[in-house]
C-alpha cells in the first residue's frame, strides 16, 4: 500500500479530483490518501504562501503528491504556489506527453506524439524583479550549468527509457548568448554521451512555429522554463486539448503529479469539467509507484471511453462524439470500461516502465575569474546621452575610462542615433584599456565618485573574464 498526498485544489479541482479518486479506487489501486489544503483558501486565511507548514511536512514525508489545479487570489501580490512548490521540492523536470487521439478527438495533427520536457527551477521563474527607475522594471533570467545538465540529461534518459528516437533543444541563443547559450552548450556536450539517439536544435521561435505546423517531426523536446511553459500548452492544445494532458514534476526525492490546466472557476460546480488531465497524471503516478498493471487498466479504460465517444463538453465533437457527458457520467463510463482495451487506438503497455534515476550533477572545476570592468546602471531623467556622459567621465580615474552608454541595450554613446528612444535607465560601462584588471576598491571609488557627481546609481554588474573569456555581453553596436 502506497501512501500519497492529495490536494483537491480550487475551482474545478475538487470535482476532477473526486472523479480521479473514484477511478483509482474502482481499478483497485493500492493507495492510502493524506489530504492537504492548498491555494486560495489558505491564502485568504492570512497565510501569504498558500501552504501551511503541516502540509509541507506531509508532502515531504509521503514523497508523492497528486495535485488538482489551485487558484492564487488576483491583485494581492501573492507569489505563485505552483512555482514555489516546484523549486522548494527540487522538482527540476516537468514532463508532458502530448499524443493525438485521432480520429476520436478533433485535431489537425493526427500523427503527433510529442513529449515536452521543461526545466522547472530556473530562468525568469526565479521571480527576481525590481523597479529600478520610474520608467523601467527588471526581471533576472538565471540559468545555471548544473540546472541545464540535470534537465538535458533527463531528456536523453527519458528518450532512452521510452525508446524515443530524437531529442530536440529549443533556445534563443542568437539573442541571449550567455544564458540560452549555456543551455545550448550543455545540450551539445551531453548529447555526445547518447550517440544512439538523434539530436537537433531550433531557435525557439521557429521551433514553436514548426510544432504548431508539423508536430510530427518532433519526438522529445527539451527547453528552459518559460519556453517550456508556453510551448507545452500549445503542444497539448493542438494534440486535442489541454484538458486531457497529464504531467509529472520530477525531483530526486519528491514527485508531483498534476493537470496542466488551471482551476477554471467559470465552470466550477457545473458538473462539466473534464477530469482526463488529472486522471492521466494519476496514471503516471501509478507507474512511478510501480503499480503498472493498474496504470494500464485505467489508461486502457480511458482510451476505450474516448473511442466510444463519451466526451465531456470541452472535447465534444458532432462527428465523433456519441454522448455529451457530465463529469460524473464520464467517470462512470471509464469505470464501466475497466478491464477493456481500445480497438483502434494503441493499447497502453507500461510493462517496461522504470523510474529514471539521475546521478547528482558534479560541479566543474572553478575557472580563473578576473574583474575587468563594471556596468553601473543610472537613473537619469535626461534625454541627451552626451550630458550624462560628461558627468560619468568626471568619475574616471587611474586609467579607468567610460567605454560606452547603452539604453535598453542599444549603444547611445559614444556613437548613436538621434532617432533612438531613450528611457531614464542608462547602462554605463567602465573599463581600462586592453581589459586590464580592476580591483573591488576601484569599483567602490567609482560609486563614491558617482555620489560626488550626483549620478544616481541604482544597480551594478561586475564584468568578469573566466579563463580569459568574457563573461558578459557586448553592448548593441559595440
Amino acid at each position: 500500500m502506497d501512501k500519497i498526498t492529495v490536494a483537491k485544489g480550487n475551482g474545478i479541482g475538487p470535482e476532477i479530483m473526486d472523479a480521479t479518486l473514484r477511478v483509482l479506487d474502482a481499478a483497485g489501486a493500492s493507495l492510502q490518501y493524506d489530504e492537504i489544503e492548498l491555494g486560495e483558501s489558505v491564502y485568504l486565511s492570512g497565510n501569504t504562501s498558500g501552504i501551511t507548514d503541516e502540509a509541507w511536512d506531509i508532502i515531504r514525508k509521503n514523497k508523492v503528491l497528486l495535485k488538482a489545479p489551485i487558484s492564487t487570489p488576483q491583485g494581492k501580490g501573492y507569489k505563485s504556489l505552483n512555482v514555489t512548490m516546484r523549486k522548494s521540492l527540487g522538482l527540476f523536470s516537468n514532463v508532458r506527453v502530448c499524443k493525438s487521439l485521432a480520429p476520436f478527438i478533433a485535431t489537425k495533427h493526427p500523427d503527433m506524439d510529442v513529449v515536452i520536457i521543461r526545466e522547472n527551477e530556473e530562468d525568469l521563474y526565479a521571480g527576481i524583479e525590481h523597479q529600478q527607475t520610474p520608467e523601467v522594471t527588471q526581471c533576472l533570467k538565471l540559468i545555471s550549468r548544473p540546472g541545464c545538465e540535470k534537465i538535458i540529461r533527463y531528456a536523453f534518459e527519458y528518450a532512452k527509457q521510452y525508446n524515443r528516437k530524437k531529442v530536440t533543444c529549443f533556445v534563443k541563443d542568437n539573442i541571449m548568448k550567455l544564458t540560452d547559450g549555456l543551455f545550448h552548450q550543455v545540450f551539445d556536450e551531453v548529447k555526445t554521451e547518447y550517440p544512439e539517439i538523434e539530436s537537433d536544435h531550433y531557435i525557439v521561435d521557429i521551433g514553436a512555429a514548426r510544432i504548431a505546423d508539423t508536430p510530427e517531426i518532433f519526438d522529445v523536446v527539451v527547453m528552459p522554463n518559460l519556453y517550456g511553459d508556453i510551448i507545452s500548452d500549445i503542444t497539448a492544445q493542438i494534440s486535442g486539448s489541454v484538458g486531457m494532458v497529464g504531467s509529472v514534476n520530477v525531483g530526486n526525492s519528491c514527485t508531483m503529479f498534476e493537470a496542466i490546466h488551471g482551476s477554471a472557476p467559470d465552470i466550477a460546480g457545473k458538473g462539466v469539467a473534464n477530469p482526463s488531465a488529472l486522471l492521466n497524471s494519476a496514471v503516471m503516478m501509478l507507474n512511478h509507484l510501480g503499480q503498472h498493471d493498474i496504470a494500464e487498466k485505467i489508461a486502457n479504460a480511458w482510451l476505450k471511453t474516448m473511442e466510444d465517444g463519451v466526451h465531456t463538453p470541452d472535447i465534444f465533437n458532432d462527428e465523433t462524439s456519441t454522448k455529451k457527458a457530465s463529469t460524473t457520467e464520464f467517470t462512470d463510463a471509464i469505470i464501466a470500461n475497466l478491464g477493456q482495451v481500445p480497438s483502434q487506438l494503441a493499447k497502453a503497455d507500461f510493462s517496461k516502465h522504470r523510474p529514471i534515476k539521475l546521478h547528482q550533477a558534479k560541479r566543474a572545476p572553478r575557472p580563473e575569474k578576473t574583474l575587468v570592468g563594471v556596468d553601473l546602471f543610472a537613473d537619469w531623467p535626461g534625454t541627451n546621452p552626451a550630458e550624462i556622459a560628461d558627468k560619468l567621465q568626471k568619475m574616471c580615474f587611474d586609467g579607468i575610462e567610460l567605454k560606452m552608454i547603452t539604453n535598453r541595450g542599444v549603444m547611445v554613446w559614444p556613437k548613436g542615433f538621434d532617432e533612438t528612444f531613450c528611457t531614464d535607465h542608462w547602462r554605463c560601462r567602465f573599463q581600462r584599456n586592453n581589459n586590464e584588471p580592476l580591483s573591488k576598491k576601484d569599483v567602490a571609488i567609482l560609486f563614491a565618485n558617482a555620489i560626488d557627481q550626483e549620478v544616481d546609481v541604482i544597480k551594478s554588474e561586475n564584468l568578469y573574464d573566466f579563463d580569459g573569456k568574457p563573461g558578459y555581453s557586448l553592448g548593441q553596436g559595440q
